[in-house]
C-alpha cells in the first residue's frame, strides 16, 4: 500500500473533512471512495471510446447507458 501526500487549498480540505464526518467515514475512507469512483468513470469512458472506435454500436449504447447510470 502507498501513502500519498496531496496539497489542497485549506477551505477544500475543510469540506472534504466535513463530509467525511456526515458520512461518518474516516478522511482515508472518503478519499479511497473518491479515487474509486473517479478511477471507474475512467474506465467506463475508455471502454466506450474503445467500443466507438471500433464500430461497435451495440456495445457502445450499452457503455453509455453505464455512463448515465454513474451520472455522467
Amino acid at each position: 500500500m502507498t501513502t500519498l501526500s496531496i496539497r489542497l487549498p485549506d477551505h477544500m480540505a475543510e469540506r472534504l473533512k466535513n463530509l467525511a464526518k456526515v458520512r461518518d467515514i474516516s478522511l482515508n475512507k472518503l478519499m479511497f471512495e473518491l479515487s474509486t469512483q473517479a478511477l471507474a468513470e475512467e474506465e467506463a469512458k475508455q471502454r466506450f471510446l474503445t467500443a466507438q472506435l471500433r464500430g461497435n454500436s451495440k456495445r457502445a449504447e450499452k457503455l453509455l447507458d453505464e455512463l448515465d447510470e454513474l451520472g455522467l
